[in-house]
């Protein structure tokens, strides 16, 4: 249900200002879409907008559209072919129980009565449809479902967990998930595990493992050893989240997408090329793409200028109170900036914020002249 999405239920946890903020406040409407690229020629562009009344949060909107596109004697992009309307709904009152999507036929659409509780894409898993709604909504529907957000909690990795298939998004089953794989994959994986964890800061971790425990061996526990004055099978805070980043990163699914926030939470400054190396080798080794967030200088001094491409700058905008993403490459004082400094130098001192809102001044001091 997209109610129990936002304030979370037994299975799942809430997400930040639950319903309450689901809306920019007066309003209580929101929506939020995905293009998902199926193959060289193929889009499909889900968007579906709801509005939030009495602690519920019902479907007002939903669209599913797919696009193909021309390509020229090189192979790449250039117009779009055609669009087809796979499904939409009509027009609903806000009191209304029910929504009707519009299925299509190649014509105005096949009627279809769905609940407004939960999303119409999820509502037509499993039903008999016509092939092109089937392969729009199994695409989309695959590729939401790889996207996984990882928010390591060391406190929670340090018990033992029942074997698992799946790592939790808070790495609580890291041990649970290692152990239950096939015994040539997890001997690799430990290997991995051990290669990276050596090279962090206290330089004495000589091996990490996964070992089943009790009568059933149904459970399991991450262990380490060690060679620091005799002391063995002990980990800091910031090694736990960092293997849990790598177990993420050899588990995940092929072409699916990594959340992480503050990735290097934990991590001693100096590691931060080594993180970068183990993101970027590992990470295309498998087709798994990353999506982390960093306020830490010495990470995005890591990052070089041949990784530009790839930062974007989020910062809040002082007229509306919006929070905006930036591609660092499309900020035009760049060129200026970087003679200044490196990233993480530009971004600690402020003067990437400070360029993006002069930036915004003076496009609203030309539009006021123009006007």
């Amino acid at each position: 249900m997209l109610t129990s999405a936002l304030q979370g239920d037994g299975a799942l946890t809430p997400m930040r200002g639950g319903v309450d903020w689901a809306a920019q406040r007066p309003g209580s409407k929101f929506a939020i879409g995905v293009v998902c690229r199926a193959d060289d020629l193929t889009d499909y562009e889900y968007r579906i907008e709801c509005r939030v009344s009495e602690n519920r949060c019902d479907v007002i909107a939903e669209q599913l559209f797919r696009k193909k596109y021309r390509t020229n004697k090189s192979g790449q992009r250039t117009s779009v072919a055609g669009t087809v309307k796979l499904f939409r709904t009509d027009h609903c009152s806000d009191a209304a129980p029910n929504i009707v999507a519009r299925l299509y036929n190649e014509k105005q659409g096949t009627p279809r009565t769905l609940g407004r509780s939960h999303s119409v894409l999820f509502q037509l898993v499993g039903q008999k449809l016509r092939q092109e709604i089937q392969d729009g909504v199994s695409v989309v529907v695959e590729s939401l479902k790889d996207i996984f957000y990882l928010d390591p909690i060391p406190s929670h990795m340090r018990a033992y967990s029942p074997l698992a298939d799946k790592l939790d998004s808070d790495a609580k089953n890291i041990a649970g998930v290692i152990a239950a794989l096939p015994e040539s994959k997890q001997r690799d994986i430990e290997a991995v595990l051990t290669k990276y964890a050596s090279k962090l800061p206290e330089r004495d971790i000589r091996n990490v493992y996964a070992e089943t425990v009790g009568k059933f061996k149904s459970d399991a526990m991450l262990y380490c050893e060690e060679d620091w004055l005799g002391a063995g099978e002990r980990m800091s805070d910031g090694t736990l989240r960092f293997l849990a980043i790598l177990t993420a990163l050899l588990t995940r699914p092929e072409k699916s997408l990594l959340v992480i926030e503050e990735i290097d939470n934990g991590l001693h400054p100096s590691r931060a090329t080594m993180l970068l190396d183990m993101l970027r080798t590992i990470g295309k080794q498998r087709g798994v793409d990353v999506l982390a967030t960093t306020h830490n200088p010495a990470l995005l001094d890591a990052m070089g200028t041949e990784m530009v491409p790839f930062i974007s700058v989020a910062h809040r905008d002082r007229r509306t109170g919006h929070s905006i993403l930036v591609l660092l490459e499309d900020i035009k004082q760049l060129p200026k900036l970087l003679a200044q400094g490196t990233i993480g130098r530009l971004s600690s001192r402020g003067l990437i914020e400070k360029s993006l809102q002069q930036s915004f001044d003076f496009e609203e001091l030309d539009k006021s002249e123009n006007a």
